[in-house]
């Protein structure tokens, strides 16, 4: 028996999937561009870069004071290592714009209309994150650590050890000011309601303290100054999940009427 000629062709399905990957390549391409012409823009004020950021340290040192390399290439690699997470730092609006315009086209309309702000609102509350850290954190951090040491010690960080531990921060306050977004979609998904979340707040508490330990310098201030904003953005969470189900349950009540 011959085949039918409606029987699908191999080659014609797996045609989509090749243009998917295809275009999936260009757009990572496009953002690896992207991160490297940043980086070469960048990378002849690295020094300055990195003296901006020790900024919060030096500020506290006795004047005089200087940080040292205990590794012979770290002048090198220190400044090199920061402005490349720099350039990724500011390329992440392009990048994550490539990632959108890969997956819009399979959302959607009403989805296209909530990722796009959770998507913008993340962004800003990753760069929210890390300003927090180097203005509020970093002097408050330094000026315990500075203080705090026996009089006979003088204070001599080295670089690579410097930028290790601010970028730990960076990346820890960054992603803890997203937890309005995680919040906010566990409500909206219907993995959890706000009534649940609300009477687990005690846990809540428990849980930032415990993350602020475990991603923060063991030492009182520092664990505080992560869990209380953790903890204050749980809540506006939770507002605007209230928000969100209150929306919807009048726009229900509508449609029930009509």
């Amino acid at each position: 028996m011959s085949h039918s000629d409606d029987s699908p062709d191999p080659g014609q399905a797996q045609a989509p999937l090749i243009e998917h990957l295809i275009e999936l390549r260009s757009r990572l391409m496009r953002a690896v561009v992207a991160i490297l012409v940043i980086f070469l823009g960048l990378y002849a004020f690295a020094n300055d870069i990195y003296g901006f950021v020790a900024e919060p340290l030096m500020a506290l040192l006795p004047e005089g004071s200087q940080m040292i390399a205990t590794e012979v290439a770290s002048p090198f690699l220190a400044p090199f290592k920061l402005t490349l997470v720099v350039a990724v730092f500011i390329a992440v609006p392009y990048v994550l714009h490539q990632a959108w315009a890969f997956v819009a086209p399979g959302l959607y309309d009403n989805e296209k209309a909530l990722a796009l702000p959770i998507l913008a609102s993340s962004i800003l509350l990753f760069y929210a994150g890390a300003a927090f850290a180097y203005y509020v954190v970093f002097p408050l951090l330094f000026q315990f650590f500075t203080q705090t040491g026996p009089e006979n010690v003088a204070v001599m960080t080295d670089i690579n050890a410097y930028l290790n531990f601010v970028l730990k921060l960076f990346f820890a306050f960054g992603v803890a000011f997203e937890i309005p977004i995680a919040t906010f979609l566990l409500i909206l998904s219907g993995a959890t309601s706000v009534e649940s979340l609300s009477k687990k707040r005690p846990y809540i508490i428990l849980g930032c303290f415990v993350v602020g330990m475990l991603l923060t310098p063991p030492d009182v201030i520092s664990q505080s100054l992560l869990a209380v904003p953790m903890y204050l953005l749980y809540e506006v969470g939770l507002l605007f999940g209230r928000l969100v189900r209150r929306k919807r349950d009048k726009d229900a009540a509508e449609q029930d009427e009509e």
